[in-house]
């Protein structure tokens, strides 16, 4: 079955990654929306839309499963494409359950984008599944500034992930949710900057596994590497030189994708 993935940009590599680890023989095609990139700054009417006309393009091209690799697009506009679609769609959500569940201290510091934080989803996730601990939201748009230009090391990189967790670590986070598909790709820095005793969240494995229940063939998850092919809506050669950072050892082709 054809993997459709989309995202703002190349941050749902992270998850690309984990689906095809689980998923080797299914046959994956990414959309990076990286004209339009970031969506987390952009309003919520404007990503649904976007996101639809990315959706539309993907089935156009055979897309059997549809994943939203990003958590402000699925935040605004999962529902209406579960609506529209006749075929799977699967979303990220921040992991604030197994936070809420996994907190010693009862204070969860979630990483996110402006979009992200700002949902319906998000506050209702919040308000379900972490009665009684303290959720702090972060924004850090910085990250997926980074990530875009390939930078997930240096000094830079850890300026921008202390600047991030300074206040979390003082008001007594022991969890830190990565609440975007473009922070786990700074996950190293993270750690280095992070107290032995902080747990970190990444949803990408969970989404993996929800997308290799969908899968109708068993025999699937034993077939040799198929086919990876990456879109960029923005300047194609970036993502080349990206995708030997984020992606190595994954062997892709990669071309641009029109949508207006």
């Amino acid at each position: 079955m054809k993997i459709g993935i989309l995202d703002s940009g190349v941050g749902g590599f992270s998850v690309l990654r984990e689906i095809h680890s689980l998923l080797p023989g299914s046959p994956i095609h990414y959309v990076a929306d990286s004209s339009w990139c970031p969506y987390g700054n952009k309003p919520g009417d404007v990503i649904r839309d976007r996101v639809a006309r990315l959706a539309d393009y993907l089935l156009s091209e055979g897309t059997e499963i549809l994943v939203i690799a990003c958590n402000s697009a699925t935040i605004h506009a999962v529902g209406s494409l579960r609506a529209t679609y006749p075929l799977p769609v699967v979303g990220m959500e921040p992991a604030v359950k197994p936070a809420a569940e996994l907190t010693r201290s009862g204070v969860v510091g979630v990483l996110a984008t402006e979009a992200s934080i700002a949902g319906e989803k998000f506050h209702q996730l919040v308000n379900t599944h972490a009665q009684g601990i303290r959720v702090i939201t972060r924004p850090c748009p910085r990250f997926v500034e980074l990530v875009e230009a390939g930078i997930l090391s240096g000094p830079e990189a850890d300026a921008a992930v202390q600047e991030a967790l300074a206040p979390l670590l003082e008001a007594g986070a022991d969890v830190f949710v990565l609440g975007c598909t473009h922070y786990p790709f700074l996950r190293p820095v993270i750690e280095a900057r992070a107290p032995e005793n902080i747990s970190i969240i990444d949803t990408g494995p969970a989404v993996a596994r929800r997308v290799a229940s969908l899968i109708s063939d068993p025999s699937d998850l034993h077939k040799e590497s198929s086919e990876i092919h990456i879109e960029t809506t923005g300047n194609p050669d970036p993502l080349k030189i990206l995708l030997a950072k984020l992606l190595p050892g994954i062997q892709t082709t990669t071309g641009s994708a029109t949508i207006s």
